[in-house]
């Protein structure tokens, strides 16, 4: 069974899934896939999961780095997998590349080389926004592309955790 609660943030609402096993959904409200996985069979209901999710974010929302994760349970392909085990590896405060990613996952592979756009659709369907951290990928040249929540939140999100924004630049 498949379950859903919300959450308000300071960027706005939130909606969680989960099912027995862990978080396997938060979107914010109208962002690209918004709620693309969850079936239609869902009830909304408090559980402990979410409480942990909620406690979680209000941390996060409070301008501080949590020091657990709440359990969450990462349904995809074996590549997104990879990419979003790569996701949760990344610092607070820190960004990286669409094009490393490829990398590790060439390297991880061992293959010579692997693309970045493939990494990057990976990340944008990402199911469990914030807490696995695809708001702190960046495109090769620095640009803020890419985010299913939109580049505004993806913005605050990284200035949050006082990542340094300033050599950013928003794609036109």
């Amino acid at each position: 069974m498949r379950y859903v609660d919300h959450y308000e943030s300071p960027l706005g609402s939130i909606l969680l899934a989960a099912d027995d096993v862990g978080l396997t959904g938060l979107w914010f409200e109208g962002q690209k896939y918004y709620a693309q996985t969850l079936s239609p069979e869902h009830e909304e209901r408090e559980l402990p999961v979410f409480r942990e999710t909620k406690q979680w974010l209000d941390i996060y929302f409070s301008g501080q780095e949590p020091d657990f994760m709440p359990p969450v349970h990462m349904v995809g392909t074996d590549f997104q997998l990879m990419v979003w085990e790569i996701l949760k590896q990344i610092p607070y405060g820190e960004t990286i590349t669409y094009g490393e990613i490829a990398r590790r996952i060439a390297a991880h592979k061992g293959i010579p080389h692997m693309s970045a756009q493939a990494a990057g659709g990976a990340v944008g369907h990402n199911k469990i926004s914030i807490i696995i951290p695809c708001h702190r990928v960046v495109g090769t040249d620095g640009s803020l592309t890419g985010y299913a929540g939109g580049i505004e939140k993806k913005i605050k999100l990284l200035s949050l955790e006082k990542a340094d924004v300033t050599t950013l630049s928003v794609p036109k």
